[in-house]
C-alpha cells in the first residue's frame, strides 16, 4: 500500500502516467484515504479524463475537504464548470484557501468574467487572503487580462511579501496593457529588492522595452537574461528576437534567432519575420517563410500577416494579392481584417485608390478605423482631395475624436487650395472639441529615456539642444533644405513663423542625440515618436543625416524610417 501512495504522489506530476491503473490498484487494496483520492483527481485531470475525476470526487470522497474541492475546481480551470463547482463548494459549506481562489481567478481571467472575479476579490478580502502572494498574483493577472491595470497595481501594492510570481504578473500585465514605462520600473524594483527573475518577468520586460523601442533597455535586460540563464529559454528568446526587431536591429534579432535554432516554434519565426516586415524587407520575410516550411513548421495567419505587411510597406500590390490568394487556397486560412488592411494599403500606396476602396467595401469584414486611415493616408500622398474628404468622414464617423483624420484631411484640402473646406474641417474640430494630440518624441541615452515635446524647454540641457538645432538647421538650409509649411498650415494661418517647424519634438530629440553623443561615430541615432513624423521633419532628417554623417532611425506610429546620405528607406511614403 505504501508503494501505491508513493506512486500517486510521484505520478501526479507526470502527464504520461496511467491513472486507471493506479485507480484499479487502489480498489483492490481497499484504500479509503481522502488525500489519496484528492491526488488521483489531479492525476485524472492532467490525463484529460475529467469525467473520471468527477466520479472519483462523488463516489470515493464522502466528505470532501477544501483540498478535494480545489482539486476538482482546478481540473476544470478555464471553463465555466470550475465556477459551478465553486458554488457547490460554498453550499456545503466549505471555505476556499489560497489555491482555490488562485485557480478560480485564473478561470475568470481566461473566460473572461469580470463580475465573478470581482466577487472573488471581495471574498478574498473577507478571508484576509488578497494580500497573500498566491492570491495577490492571481488578482493582478485577472485585472490585467480584464484591461484594468490600475486595479492590478492597487492589488500589487497591497501584497505584503511579493515573490517572483507577483512581480512577473505585474510586469507582464503592465506590458500587455500598453504601460511599458511602468513595466520597466517594476522590473527595476524587482531587481532592487533582490527578488529572483522568471522567464515571464524577463520576457515581459523585453516586451515593454520593444514597445518603447528602447534599445539600451533591451540590451540591459538581455544581459540580465544571460546572467540568469534565461537567454536560452524559448519564451525569453522569442521576446529578445521581437525586442531587437522592434528596435530596428534586425541583424541582432537574427543573430539571436539563429543561435536558438532549431528549437524555435512558429511564434519565434513570426517574430523574426515581423522584424523584417517593419523594414519593408519582403525578400528576407519570404526567405524565412520558405525556411520555416522546410523545417516542417506550419505557417499561420501571423506568418502571412508578416509577409503582407512587408509588401504593404514596399508597395507591391501584385505580390500582396497573390499571397492573400495563396493563404486561402493553398493553406486553407481565412484572411482576417488586418490582412485585407495590408492589401488596401498596398493598393493605395500604388495609386490604385478606387480599387483599394472597392476591396475595403467588399471584403468580408466591416472596415475599421485602420482601413480608412490607410486609405486616407494614400489619398493624402496622391493629392486626391475629394476622396480624402470621403475617407476622412468615414474615419470620423467611427471615431469622432480621432484628431489625425481632421488634420490629414485639412492638409490635403489646403494643398489643393480649398480654404473654405479647410475652415469647415477646423470648425468641426472645434464643435466636437477635438484637440490635436501633442507630438512626443523620445531618445534613449545610456539607458535613460529622454522625452521631448514640440518647443520643449524643460530639459536641463535645453540651451545646448536649441543651439545645436539652430546650427543644424542653418547648415541644411545651405544644402538646399526648404521648410515644408503645408503640414502646419492650420497654424501658419495664425501667424506662426517657419522657425516653429524647427522645434518639433523629433528635431529636438535628434539635436539632443548629437550634443550628448547618444551614439558613437558611425552608429545610428534612434528616435521614437508617438505620431506620424511630419513631412518637414522627414525632409529635414534627410539633410541632417548628411551633416552629422550618421544614420538616423525614426520609428513613428506607422513604420520605421532609416535616413542615411540624404534618403529614407520608406521612399517618402508613410
Amino acid at each position: 500500500m505504501r508503494e501505491l501512495y508513493t506512486a500517486t504522489a510521484t505520478t501526479t506530476s507526470t502527464p504520461n502516467s496511467n491513472p486507471r491503473l493506479i485507480h484499479a490498484q487502489a480498489i483492490k487494496s481497499a484504500i479509503t484515504d481522502r488525500s489519496f483520492y484528492n491526488s488521483l483527481i489531479t492525476l485524472y485531470s492532467k490525463s484529460n479524463l475529467l469525467s473520471k475525476a468527477v466520479r472519483i470526487f462523488h463516489y470515493h470522497i464522502p466528505s470532501p475537504n477544501v483540498v478535494s474541492w480545489t482539486a476538482l475546481i482546478s481540473a476544470y480551470a478555464s471553463t465555466s464548470f470550475a465556477l459551478l463547482h465553486f458554488i457547490s463548494m460554498l453550499r456545503h459549506p466549505t471555505l476556499p484557501n489560497q489555491r482555490t481562489l488562485a485557480s478560480l481567478l485564473k478561470t475568470c481571467a481566461s473566460l473572461p468574467s469580470l463580475s465573478f472575479g470581482l466577487q472573488l476579490h471581495s471574498l478574498s478580502l473577507k478571508l484576509s487572503l488578497s494580500a497573500q502572494p498566491f492570491v495577490g498574483s492571481a488578482l493582478v493577472h485577472f485585472y490585467s487580462k480584464c484591461r484594468l491595470p490600475l486595479e492590478a497595481c492597487r492589488v500589487f501594492d497591497e501584497i505584503t511579501q511579493r515573490d517572483e510570481v507577483c512581480f512577473a504578473a505585474m510586469i507582464v500585465g503592465l506590458a500587455q496593457n500598453a504601460r511599458p514605462v511602468d513595466a520597466l520600473l517594476v522590473f527595476g524594483e524587482m531587481k532592487a529588492c533582490n527578488v529572483g527573475s522568471t522567464m515571464y518577468s524577463v520576457s515581459g520586460a523585453l516586451r515593454a522595452a520593444s514597445e518603447l523601442a528602447a534599445l539600451e533597455q533591451c540590451r540591459i535586460i538581455h544581459g540580465h537574461a544571460v546572467s540568469t540563464g534565461f537567454d536560452l529559454n524559448l519564451i525569453v528568446g522569442t521576446a529578445l528576437v521581437d525586442g531587437y526587431g522592434k528596435a530596428g536591429l534586425v541583424l541582432d534579432a537574427r543573430r539571436i534567432f539563429d543561435e536558438l535554432l532549431p528549437s524555435l516554434n512558429e511564434v519565434a519565426w513570426n517574430a523574426m519575420m515581423a522584424g523584417y516586415a517593419q523594414q519593408g524587407d519582403q525578400r528576407s520575410v519570404v526567405e524565412l517563410f520558405n525556411s520555416m516550411e522546410a523545417r516542417g513548421l506550419v505557417p499561420d495567419e501571423y506568418s502571412f500577416l508578416a509577409i503582407l505587411t512587408s509588401l504593404y510597406n514596399a508597395g507591391l500590390v501584385g505580390e500582396a494579392e497573390w499571397w492573400l490568394t495563396r493563404m486561402k487556397v493553398d493553406y486553407g486560412l481565412e484572411p482576417g481584417l488586418e490582412h485585407y488592411t495590408c492589401l488596401v494599403g498596398a493598393m493605395g500606396r500604388a495609386g490604385q485608390l478606387e480599387d483599394a476602396e472597392r476591396i475595403a467595401m467588399t471584403m468580408p469584414f466591416e472596415p475599421d478605423a485602420a482601413v480608412w486611415r490607410a486609405l486616407l493616408s494614400s489619398c493624402a500622398m496622391h493629392g486626391a482631395a475629394d476622396m480624402a474628404w470621403a475617407m476622412g468622414r468615414r474615419l470620423m464617423e467611427l471615431d469622432p475624436q480621432d484628431d489625425s483624420a481632421y488634420v490629414i484631411v485639412a492638409n490635403v484640402l489646403a494643398t489643393n487650395g480649398r480654404w473654405d473646406e479647410v475652415a469647415e474641417v477646423r470648425k468641426m474640430m472645434k464643435d466636437r472639441m477635438v484637440k490635436k494630440e501633442g507630438g512626443r518624441s523620445w531618445i534613449e541615452v545610456r539607458g535613460k529615456v529622454h522625452v521631448f515635446l514640440a518647443g520643449d524647454r524643460r530639459h536641463e540641457r535645453s540651451h545646448e539642444i536649441y543651439a545645436k538645432l539652430v546650427e543644424l538647421m542653418k547648415k541644411i538650409e545651405e544644402l538646399g533644405y526648404s521648410p515644408v509649411l503645408k503640414e502646419m498650415l492650420h497654424e501658419v494661418e495664425e501667424g506662426v513663423k517657419k522657425e516653429t517647424l524647427w522645434y518639433h519634438s523629433e528635431k529636438l530629440a535628434v539635436a539632443f542625440g548629437v550634443v550628448s553623443d547618444a551614439a558613437p561615430p558611425g552608429k545610428a541615432l534612434r528616435i521614437v515618436k508617438n505620431l506620424r513624423i511630419c513631412k518637414d521633419c522627414h525632409e529635414a532628417f534627410k539633410y541632417i543625416s548628411c551633416v552629422v554623417e550618421r544614420e538616423i532611425i525614426v520609428r513613428d506610429v506607422n513604420r520605421y524610417h532609416r535616413f542615411l546620405n540624404g534618403t529614407c528607406t520608406c521612399g517618402d511614403y508613410w
